[in-house]
């Protein structure tokens, strides 16, 4: 099964794999080789891409997916590999959002939206950072050491 994640300013990843877990509008679902064609938005989530028994996740801010029998591609708003994220920088980006939804909820409907994708976003990036660091944790690796380029 053949995967891409691309956002409008690079490929995320490209490469086969073995499966691949998405964040549907309507609910996470899973693709493995030979599955039906579709085609789903993706809202805010957690994409992961599990290749010979190794997962790798990846933080994304909604988009599309297209499924092919032997081909997934996402077409990300936005996408980060859970490598690229640095965490303090998510957790502050969250508590600024929660500051401003905790202060009042703005009266225009376009600003409210923007303060909540930011929250959804950054509360994404976070979790999905943590989840990596808790996996290499549980399997004594050290961020960083798997060969990534960050």
């Amino acid at each position: 099964l053949h995967s891409d994640i691309v956002t409008q300013e690079r490929t995320v990843i490209s490469g086969d794999v073995d499966a691949v877990n998405l964040p549907g509008t309507e609910g996470r679902m899973g693709i493995l080789p030979n599955h039906t064609a579709l085609l789903t938005t993706l809202g805010f989530g957690e994409v992961i891409v599990r290749t010979a028994g190794e997962e790798e996740y990846f933080a994304i801010g909604g988009g599309f997916a297209e499924v092919q029998p032997d081909r997934v591609i996402i077409l990300a708003d936005s996408a980060e590999h859970a490598a690229e994220i640095d965490i303090e920088r998510a957790e502050q980006a969250r508590k600024r959002a929660e500051k401003i939804m905790a202060e009042g909820v703005p009266e225009d409907p376009e600003r409210y939206a923007q303060i909540r994708a930011s929250l959804a976003r950054a509360q994404i990036r976070v979790d999905t950072a943590r989840r990596r660091r808790r996996r290499e944790m549980a399997t004594g690796r050290q961020m960083g050491m798997e060969g990534d380029e960050s």
